[in-house]
């Protein structure tokens, strides 16, 4: 048998879909399994031992080609792609998300059963097999359901390391001078409504510092390092955004006393690892639980939210600038401590 699984992006649901390999490889030991996934989020799926193969949309590329009207060079590129996935004559195709881009791939690649779960933009007429899953606020719900419709083992969540992340991820710990114990602290997102105030950021690092003994880590990317520069001159954070790729950043998370963040990639690594997790949600829907896994959800449940990309605030933000560092502070295990 010959599987095929599509979740393009992003970081986080690339991270949350993890547990989705290993239940279909224990179902099927014998099946040639591949991920399809966009380029720059590769980097999880290739560790993952439970794949055959992990397949890269090239998008960025294809998109440079569409914008510099190289259109000859563009057709070419697509046509090539999907005779590659077609020479793989997959079985069955899986859309674990729900869009029209994903679903697209699961038509193209040719198999005759085609599933698909809770899919938008009209995606589900490219499905042979349509599972709408309940409202459910545990952690990856959506992929339990679908591995329960496919006679799957329930996916445990996952966080699978690249080769030589955990060397790279303590030889920068040794050059920032972090030799105890630390949280990863996760307070950027590329939408400001899914932001949590710097001055209680600022306020956590300290008092992670001075009550947990635990050196506050700053992620996050290139982008963030204005906001990061900020945070850490007040706190004595230390800034670690723009300094990490993703197998870094996911052996930072895996090896860290505890984890804080917004609705995030990080922050989902941080569930996925089983490291003790507070996850701070206000304009997004919030997973509650995950079972086995020792997380806090923190929100406010505003009648406005979660408002999605729709915020009706003028900027004030009170779904998430109404969380208290208190809140954050209660809300951690009073067994994690710095060794």
């Amino acid at each position: 048998m010959r599987i095929l699984m599509v979740r393009l992006s992003a970081l986080g649901d690339v991270v949350m879909a993890g547990g989705l390999p290993a239940a279909l490889r224990a179902r099927h030991p014998d099946a040639h399994i591949t991920w399809l996934v966009q380029e720059g989020f590769e980097t999880l799926p290739v560790a993952d031992p439970a794949l055959d193969e992990v397949l890269v949309w090239p998008r960025r590329q294809w998109r440079a080609l569409w914008q510099g009207r190289r259109y000859g060079a563009w057709l070419r590129a697509v046509r090539g792609f999907v005779r590659e996935l077609r020479a793989r004559r997959f079985d069955l195709a899986i859309d674990a998300q729900g869009l029209l881009k994903s679903a697209s791939w699961v038509r193209l690649c040719g198999a005759r059963e085609r599933w698909g779960v809770d899919p938008g933009e009209g995606s589900r007429w490219l499905l042979t097999r349509v599972l709408r899953t309940p409202h459910d606020k545990t952690f990856a719900a959506e992929y339990g359901y679908l591995a329960e419709a496919l006679g799957l083992p329930a996916p445990q969540p996952a966080l699978p390391l690249p080769g030589g992340s955990a060397a790279a991820a303590r030889a920068l710990l040794d050059a920032h001078a972090v030799s105890g114990g630390y949280a990863v602290l996760a307070p950027f997102t590329t939408r400001p409504q899914k932001h949590w105030p710097e001055h209680s950021w600022a306020t956590l690092a300290r008092r992670l510092q001075a009550e947990r003994g635990l050196m506050p880590l700053l992620l996050g990317a290139a982008g963030d390092r204005p906001a990061a520069r900020r945070i850490a001159g007040v706190s004595g954070a230390v800034d670690l955004t723009g300094h990490t790729d993703i197998g870094t950043a996911a052996a930072l998370v895996a090896t860290a006393r505890q984890v804080v963040g917004v609705d995030t990639g990080l922050t989902h690594m941080g569930v996925a690892a089983g490291v003790p997790t507070v996850a701070l949600f206000g304009s997004t829907c919030p997973y509650r639980t995950a079972p086995g896994r020792p997380l806090t959800v923190l929100t406010l449940d505003l009648p406005c939210s979660p408002c999605k990309r729709r915020p009706v605030c003028g900027g004030a933000y009170p779904c998430l600038s109404g969380i208290g560092v208190d809140d954050v502070m209660a809300a951690m295990p009073n067994t994690v401590m710095s060794a």
